[in-house]
């Protein structure tokens, strides 16, 4: 599907060499070196609380997911993922004191981990999950996000994961990227009354279309992407403190990779060339973000006094504050998103020239 307004194809703005030089080279080696001695250390962090379902089997597509205080997220973000396909779940459930870990310990399909270690110190939770993408997902393709991303691809109406990565693996592309997609509703973040459940997710029907740019960074070559609704209406005097979108949730996992900062790039460097962001035509997804939940207020009150989800907390102060003061996102230009056609005719993501399964 052709987008209905073309979308201006983000040209890097940072120039890469062809060929890295040894010294690049070698800092990369190094820099992954210690990324994966962090991951092993950081396994005497966890406790296996429960192993549900066994362990996988080969083909199984595994989920793997840092959680803290998202139970009014996780039925329908399990139930979103199992639907995709993900046949085993492997959470680390952050310092819970609103049931989460109790709900997780329930499922079926969820091998459930706790810690009380510090998530800033966690690189934000990836040493954890590079541990057990190492341990258990190896050999696997493997999904990972946070509980208020809920993926998206072309032809998910009617082709599941499996027939994702087929395609994948036929075009040999190591990894999907993803445009972590901020949804939000039309009117203030937390009206009164307080909408729920799921009364609340339908609200997040809106989202940016034409806002994006790009940089390929080196010497990882991984991209940075920003823009958006935060972009907008949070960062416009200083966007260089906008947040990051690009993704690259779903891997063929190997021993030996290892993600850098979030999801938003891994090492070997060849898995961060993926993706250019929108506007590139190959086949790529999207994640909806679900952040602006009415529930925002008080988590942006939490998170403020914890200090536990940026590097350099201080500076973004003035984001809380604004969040906190319950704004109305929407403008004349917002899309309604209407299933993943309406993400393909904004330029959020492509499918490809892939047509779906059969």
């Amino acid at each position: 599907m052709a987008p209905d307004r073309p979308l201006r194809r983000l040209i890097p703005v940072v120039a890469v060499p062809d060929r890295p030089t040894l010294r690049q080279r070698l800092r990369v080696q190094w820099l992954r070196a210690r990324l994966l001695a962090r991951a092993l250390r950081s396994r005497r962090d966890l406790r296996l609380v429960s192993a549900r379902g066994g362990w996988a089997r080969r083909g199984d597509i595994l989920g793997f997911a840092v959680v803290r205080n998202e139970s009014e997220r996780l039925a329908h973000w399990l139930d979103h993922h199992r639907r995709l396909g993900v046949a085993r779940f492997h959470v680390v459930d952050n310092g819970s004191d609103d049931g989460s870990a109790e709900f997780l310990a329930a499922q079926p399909d969820v091998w459930l981990w706790t810690t009380q270690a510090s998530y800033r110190e966690s690189r934000f939770g990836r040493d954890w999950t590079n541990w057990l993408l190492t341990r258990y997902g190896a050999g696997h393709w493997c999904l990972t996000l946070d509980a208020d991303e809920l993926l998206s691809f072309p032809h998910d109406d009617r082709a599941d994961l499996h027939d994702l990565v087929a395609e994948l693996d036929r075009r040999r592309v190591p990894a999907l990227g993803a445009l972590m997609l901020d949804l939000y509703p039309r009117g203030p973040l937390c009206p009164d009354p307080r909408p729920k459940g799921e009364q609340a997710l339908r609200r997040l029907e809106w989202f940016d279309a034409g806002n994006y740019r790009c940089r390929i960074m080196a010497p990882m070559r991984n991209r940075w992407v920003q823009g958006g609704v935060r972009d907008r209406a949070f960062f416009a005097d200083r966007p260089r403190r906008a947040p990051t979108l690009n993704k690259l949730p779903l891997v063929r996992w190997r021993r030996g990779f290892a993600y850098v900062n979030s999801t938003h790039s891994a090492l070997p460097s060849r898995l961060n060339d993926a993706w250019d962001g929108p506007g590139d035509e190959r086949l790529s997804g999207a994640l909806l973000h679900t952040k602006f939940l009415p529930t925002i207020i008080e988590k942006s009150r939490s998170e403020r006094r914890r200090e536990q989800h940026f590097s350099d907390p201080a500076a973004y102060r003035h984001y809380y504050d604004a969040v906190i003061a319950n704004p109305d996102l929407w403008h004349p230009e917002s899309r309604r998103l209407a299933g993943w056609e309406s993400l393909v005719a904004a330029g959020i993501m492509s499918a490809g020239d892939w047509r779906g399964p059969g």
